[in-house]
């Protein structure tokens, strides 16, 4: 099958264990290019979990990973190198160096991704671009600490976007932060899908913010987001809910609203 027709992301009954305890049992599902996935699930679900173990930091007990049309479950980590590359990453709390600004964390994949070979005379324009992209270019030489937790965020996204990555991965892009705050990283991390077409996942303990991907667009001609055309029944943007590993709903916010299941309920606000 070409790549442009294959899943950028596929787990096909995968199951993960910590020596004996199971944290994910038998997942399956597929992502193509463009699509969205927001994982939601209790704490100790195994949804970050699912992330490394989307980005091979976590090998499965059972079953395969696939990336970008390419079973990737044996692959050695010199392979998995050039894997990441093609992968943008928000780790929790924006997962920033300390001891780097601003400029030079967002830089870091840029020089320290071999398959990418940016020239360093690309790698400021490339840094700027991206932290414009997040409305923070005027914080090159700041440091982490210097800013607020929003803030820290947004410079993790113009780190996972910098490359310009096939498949976007943010875990908990939202926790902790009050719901202004939290809307406004949603409406980027929705920018960043929507421009250039990546494949995103979301793992997240707030419904609005997969709410906010299933039924807003970004609409470059007015520089913000506007509404889907179909709220809720867009395939293209489906929810995973996990339940002690297990996946107990894989389908669109209309059906997910519909879910008779009690648990899956619980992550829906209701009137």
């Amino acid at each position: 099958m070409p790549e442009s027709q294959a899943p950028q992301l596929a787990f096909e009954n995968v199951s993960f264990a910590f020596d004996e305890t199971p944290v994910l049992r038998h997942i399956s599902f597929e992502l193509h290019s463009g699509e969205t996935l927001i994982v939601l699930g209790a704490a100790g679900s195994g949804k970050t979990v699912l992330l490394k173990t989307a980005l091979g930091l976590l090998r499965p007990s059972e079953g395969r990973v696939v990336l970008f049309g390419a079973d990737v479950t044996a692959d050695s980590e010199k392979q998995w190198f050039d894997v990441r590359s093609r992968i943008g990453v928000l780790f929790q709390e924006g997962g920033l160096f300390d001891s780097l600004d601003v400029a030079e964390n967002v830089a870091y994949p840029l020089r320290n991704q071999s398959a990418r070979q940016c020239p360093e005379a690309e790698i400021l324009p490339k840094v700027e671009q991206s932290l414009q992209f997040v409305d923070l270019g005027q914080t090159l030489d700041r440091y982490p600490s210097e800013l607020s937790g929003g803030m820290r965020r947004r410079v993790g996204i113009a780190r996972a976007i910098v490359t310009q990555p096939d498949l976007l991965l943010y875990d908990s892009p939202t926790a902790g932060l009050d719901p202004i705050t939290a809307n406004l990283i949603v409406a980027l991390i929705t920018k960043g899908r929507d421009v250039r077409r990546a494949t995103t996942v979301m793992v997240t303990h707030r419904f609005q913010d997969g709410e906010i991907l299933a039924g807003f667009r970004y609409d470059p001609s007015a520089g913000g987001l506007c509404l889907a055309r179909e709220r809720g029944s867009d395939a293209r943007t489906r929810f995973l809910v996990l339940r002690e590993g297990e996946m107990v709903f894989l389908g669109t916010q209309d059906e997910l609203e519909a879910s008779p299941d009690p648990y899956v309920a619980k992550f829906i606000p209701h009137p």
